[in-house]
């Protein structure tokens, strides 16, 4: 079992990350395989319609959307949203995160709204005016119902504390994006630019919370053997020749929220199935990857 994006995202909660790690690693001392991966940022990703209780979406997005239209529910909704459903195991981004502060708007679909892209939530919210969950509701409905979202509902210790485990990778959960063309849309999340070079820069070479052969094992080895493809992830004869260049002296991500559409630095070559794809940071244009299966 590899356990997807190891965190605790919800602020009441912070801190209890060794509580976490304790129990995987008892399981593991059982004879149980469980791992586990984390991306380095204090933030993930998702939409505000999370936000939005789930008996509230039954019947889909035209049938939320007519729920949020409805005064008769907005009591019911705005108590819920701000204050969480008893007894539910509902996971509400909002009191996660604990305020609009905290979450960083990524892209919508409505032109009207296109100036508030890569803004907080609670800069919208002071330039609209009126009630925040009212406000919520006018986004949703003015943007068919989704606006993608970055949330900062976990803690930098935290994710430093399960990233130093032997047994945790390093995945970015990013997308496949470009500074220019039809991947330059949008706000992404910078983990898709910069996750493993921020690895290396940051938490290897600034802050030494790994060694770099560690790191590259994280980011390598670890995640091809998990899912059981054993030609990738190493340097040997005999495998595929899958090869990153980086300078260890200069390699760091540049992405950041505000500003993520930024390739990171330091990283020479790429080489993918035997064939060059980076040449001294350059891309030759060469397509010669595959998706890989078990």
């Amino acid at each position: 079992m590899d356990i997807i994006h190891l965190k605790i995202a919800d602020r009441k909660l912070w801190g209890r990350m060794p509580e976490r790690i304790r129990r995987i690693a008892e399981a593991r001392a059982q004879g149980r395989r469980v791992e586990a991966n984390v991306y380095p940022y204090r933030a993930g990703q998702n939409d505000p319609a999370s936000i939005i209780p789930p008996w509230a979406h039954e019947g889909g997005r035209e049938k939320m959307l007519e729920r949020l239209r409805d005064p008769a529910l907005r009591p019911r909704l705005r108590q819920e949203i701000l204050h969480g459903i008893a007894g539910s195991n509902w996971y509400n981004h909002y009191t996660a995160t604990g305020s609009w502060e905290g979450m960083l708007l990524v892209s919508l679909s409505n032109p009207a709204y296109a100036k508030w892209q890569g803004r907080r939530m609670s800069e919208l919210i002071r330039e609209l005016g009126g009630d925040p969950v009212d406000v919520l509701f006018r986004v949703l409905l003015e943007n068919q119902g989704s606006v993608p979202t970055v949330y900062f509902h976990h803690s930098e210790d935290d994710m430093r504390y399960a990233l130093r485990q032997p047994f945790v990778s390093v995945g970015s959960d990013g997308a496949a994006v470009a500074v220019e063309g039809p991947l330059a849309s949008g706000h992404p999340h910078p983990r898709s630019y910069g996750t493993f070079p921020r690895v290396l820069g940051r938490y290897v070479r600034e802050e030494k919370l790994l060694t770099l052969e560690e790191a590259i094992r994280k980011m390598t080895s670890a995640n091809a053997a998990k899912i059981g493809i054993y030609d990738r992830g190493l340097l040997r004869p005999g495998l595929a020749a899958d090869l990153t260049v980086f300078d260890p002296a200069r390699v760091a991500d540049k992405a950041t929220f505000e500003q993520p559409h930024q390739y990171a630095v330091g990283i020479e070559y790429v080489v993918v199935n035997g064939v060059v794809v980076l040449d001294r940071g350059r891309h030759t244009g060469a397509r010669p990857g595959a998706i890989l299966k078990r």
